[in-house]
């Protein structure tokens, strides 16, 4: 047997006809009308979930808002925004501002660097994936220079990390050299194979 709804009288039965109809958009309608459809017309809660097409938990925690604190219960607004955070967006803002004037001196920054700048922001211990999830919330993106090979700070003509372009040029047209021999090996092989 289905448990039976109970609602508290804070308004009278004409106030609380007047409350429904005044409700100024659908949801306060129909939040105000399961109120309705369970104190006037004693319907199980899962009655009014289906009559009104919503979930049977929203109907009990509708009627459990306005027994509570009666019709300014339902009157509620969304759950959304920022509820919890180490710091505020401001105070985030502020930080990153500081990092940015090291990162335009030419200072590489990684997140293993900015983590000690920010667990001493924040006052207390925080994770790594914390601190990437801050700099992704403020549009900061993963950039750095371009890998270079050991060996290539070692050749004559390189210098401050750049390669020998000369020999780069070289190394490209052996490379399409090797290419343009396998393809057409390629060829020949198959071409074979087909007269076979």
């Amino acid at each position: 047997m289905p448990l039976e709804p109970h609602v508290e009288p804070w308004l009278s039965e004409l106030e609380l006809l007047e409350w429904v109809r005044a409700g100024d958009s659908r949801g306060a309608y129909q939040r105000r009308l399961a109120v309705w459809l369970t104190y006037r017309r004693h319907y199980p809660a899962h009655q009014v979930a289906a009559l009104l097409g919503v979930s049977t938990p929203a109907v009990w925690r509708w009627l459990s808002q306005y027994n509570r604190q009666g019709p300014a219960g339902l009157t509620r607004t969304g759950r959304g925004g920022r509820r919890w955070g180490f710091l505020t967006l401001d105070l985030e803002r502020e930080l990153l501002a500081a990092l940015q004037e090291e990162a335009g001196r030419g200072r590489v920054l990684t997140a293993k660097q900015i983590y000690g700048r920010v667990r001493q922001a924040v006052g207390k211990q925080v994770s790594l994936d914390y601190v990437y999830r801050l700099l992704h919330r403020h549009g900061w993106r993963k950039l750095g220079p371009r890998p270079r090979h050991v060996q290539a700070l070692d050749m004559p003509g390189a210098c401050q990390g750049q390669a020998d372009p000369q020999a780069q040029a070289e190394f490209k047209i052996i490379e399409e050299r090797t290419i343009n021999s396998v393809v057409a090996f390629e060829r020949a092989r198959v071409s074979t194979e087909v007269l076979v």
